[in-house]
């Protein structure tokens, strides 16, 4: 692969960012790539482990001179971080961001962008519970989707380069607006989560089943909850706040199907139980045929995780 971009910037140096440098290091995607993190420990870390080609202490710095701008922070400060490196950014540049959450992304930054700087929003599919700039692995979003969220008027040559990146990182790409990407998400990715902190908060509530008794017997079922509520707290409490309308209205859906179920077990009905089961079964073979997990009798895991 060819250079994309001569200059990537990287505001945030967590999980998604330092996979991003790796990944585009390995396809050889930009000539070089710059970083800015808040925290000068998250700073020094990344310097010692040569993340990305040159770590700045400040984002104005980072983005000077950039083709690309990436903003991998909490979407709760993608607002005061487009204010802050507004005044640094190249014209013709690109500003990206990586956020759960579309719409009120794209509220919080657009406005402070400058005219001929093209905002371009997407969303990376892919993460794991860990978070720092020591996370990061360059094989994180090979065959996961990217989404891309152009608005109304986006420049195309830049939308199609930007999707060039994040092919070219390992990822499949679709586009998508901001209101049903958001949508989407409260379905695949926000709901659960809050399902996940909510099942396992129960089980530390739960005074008649011990501590020691949820870790030992966890491998029937809690386990997969612990790993999806260890994800970063900041994060998913911007998430929640960002996307209130669309995770409500899945989560008030979900309310509904519970009581059903609940109605059922209490009422002895299992030819409703079975038919529901038979049903949702179907969507985890989809999930395995379209290749985004594996039906390995361990779930992919390695020995030990």
């Amino acid at each position: 692969m060819s250079v994309i971009y001569d200059r990537v910037a990287l505001i945030g140096l967590g999980l998604i960012a330092g996979s991003m440098a790796m990944a585009m290091r390995r396809a050889g995607l930009a000539g070089e790539i710059t970083g800015y993190a808040r925290s000068a420990e998250t700073r020094d870390v990344a310097r010692q482990i040569g993340l990305v080609d040159r770590v700045c202490d400040t984002a104005v710095e980072a983005v000077e001179g950039a083709d690309l701008v990436v903003l991998c922070v909490p979407v709760g400060a993608m607002g005061a971080v487009a204010a802050e490196i507004a005044p640094g950014l190249k014209p013709g540049a690109t500003v990206s961001d990586v956020g759960s959450v579309k719409r009120a992304v794209i509220e919080a930054v657009a406005p402070h962008l400058p005219d001929g700087v093209h905002f371009v929003p997407a969303h990376p599919l892919a993460g794991t519970e860990h978070s720092g700039p020591n996370s990061g692995f360059a094989e994180l979003f090979d065959g996961k989707w990217c989404v891309i969220v152009p608005q109304d008027g986006a420049d195309r040559a830049a939308v199609e380069r930007l999707d060039a990146l994040w092919q070219g990182i390992g990822a499949q790409t679709d586009e998508m607006d901001a209101d049903h990407h958001d949508l989407v998400l409260a379905v695949t990715s926000h709901a659960p989560h809050l399902i996940a902190y909510t099942m396992v908060g129960v089980a530390d509530d739960l005074g008649r089943v011990t501590d020691s008794e949820v870790i030992k017997y966890s491998a029937a079922g809690f386990r997969d909850f612990t790993r999806i509520a260890a994800s970063d707290p900041t994060m998913w409490r911007d998430v929640f706040l960002n996307n209130r309308d669309a995770t409500l209205e899945i989560l008030g859906r979900f309310t509904e199907e519970l009581f059903a179920l609940q109605r059922a077990i209490r009422t002895g009905d299992g030819d409703h139980l079975h038919a529901y089961f038979t049903r949702t079964r179907a969507i985890r073979r989809g999930i395995i045929e379209a290749g985004q997990d594996t039906d390995a009798p361990d779930f992919g895991r390695k020995k030990g995780a």
